[in-house]
């Protein structure tokens, strides 16, 4: 006896699943370029869109744990990308800066998402819905 609602292609999480490996695969000769992992290159979008955070809000952004959050900061300040520094009102937070060179490596990034768009082989207007469903499932499943 089968039931069709245990089947692969009728699953909702494989498709995500599968599609979120195969669209960081693509941004990997990207992000080569400019010596980045994928979590290294959000978090990179994430302090360039906003500067100076706390750890703890940066974290909530991205969607990681600290533990995973933790060693790629100590990463990207290797690279000279960041600074981390604790804050000087409350010793237990951390707060994270770009440096220059974590500005300027914004340049060499502007063209990623452009050159992406161009081989995922969908209309602007399907990735716009896409982007917008995939936005309301995280909003939902983050409650």
């Amino acid at each position: 006896m089968s039931s069709n609602h245990l089947h692969l292609q009728e699953q909702l999480c494989f498709p995500i699943y599968a599609s979120s490996r195969m669209v960081t695969r693509l941004y990997q000769p990207y992000l080569d370029e400019i010596n980045l992992t994928y979590p290294q290159y959000i978090t990179m979008l994430s302090l360039w869109e906003k500067d100076r955070v706390k750890v703890s809000d940066l974290g909530k952004e991205l969607f990681l744990y600290t533990n995973t959050l933790t060693p790629l900061l100590k990463k990207l300040e290797a690279k000279g990308l960041i600074k981390r520094v604790r804050s000087k009102k409350d010793e237990r937070t951390v707060l994270i800066s770009l440096t220059n060179s974590g500005m300027e490596l914004r340049r060499s990034a502007e063209d990623i998402p452009i050159k992406l768009v161009e081989n995922l082989g969908m209309s602007i207007d399907e990735l716009k819905q896409m982007r917008k469903l995939m936005w309301k499932l995280l909003s939902n499943l983050d409650k």
